[in-house]
């Protein structure tokens, strides 16, 4: 991936001209799910007319439980795919296996699978339970697949998601807001004292001349 500066440079161009070049549809840029536009090997190869090379797109199939003590789950969880893909003539090219709770954004393999569907180097994402990519926000993350030309199969089996992680999922959620609401009140405490003090000073002055 290029940003527009570094493809400018890349092949010898200048920036305002590769712009001319995507308004005139002559070398359109690609954009990122934000709207920065960014250039790929592809399109290097395309600019200076050299031999395209076949980039062949993968299934991933993604498998996640919350916690360790879940990790017989997770084989389960694989198995259960193996058979699905196997019934649907898929051929899985890299499987994801990864231990995390599905209200973090942060999980390391998630973020990599992420940066590679928006890289357009994932033709399908083979998933047994669409809570298995995220607790919530699936519609969003199914929206970003689908911009960047990855389908997302889901198995959508119930059984996949037991209910010990909904509860956990759910204790996270209290705890969060707990700590937050918690955060509010020293917040409240401090700005209290801050607005006593000021009201406090003026008196304390008056009484020395």
């Amino acid at each position: 991936m290029y940003s527009v500066a570094q493809f400018a440079k890349q092949i010898g161009v200048s920036v305002k001209t590769l712009q001319r070049w995507d308004r005139e549809g002559r070398l359109t840029a690609k954009r990122t799910v934000s709207g920065r536009r960014y250039y790929d090997e592809a399109d290097l190869a395309t600019a200076l007319n050299l031999p395209q090379r076949s980039a062949a797109r993968r299934i991933v199939a993604y498998c996640r439980v919350s916690s360790p003590a879940q990790r017989p789950d997770l084989q389960n969880q694989r198995a259960a795919l193996e058979r699905y893909a196997v019934s649907r003539h898929l051929i899985v090219d890299e499987w994801i296996m990864e231990i995390g709770g599905g209200l973090n954004f942060e999980r390391k393999r998630f973020l990599r699978l992420i940066d590679a569907i928006v890289e357009g180097e994932i033709s399908c994402l083979l998933i047994a339970h669409q809570d298995r990519l995220a607790r919530f926000g699936f519609d969003l993350l199914k929206h970003l697949c689908e911009t960047h030309h990855t389908e997302v199969v889901v198995m959508n089996i119930e059984t996949l998601s037991p209910e010990q992680e909904v509860v956990q999922d759910l204790m996270s959620i209290v705890h969060c807001f707990s700590s937050r609401l918690y955060g509010l009140r020293n917040y409240r405490k401090t700005l209290e004292k801050a607005l006593q003090d000021e009201y406090r000073t003026p008196h304390s002055d008056e009484s020395h001349p």
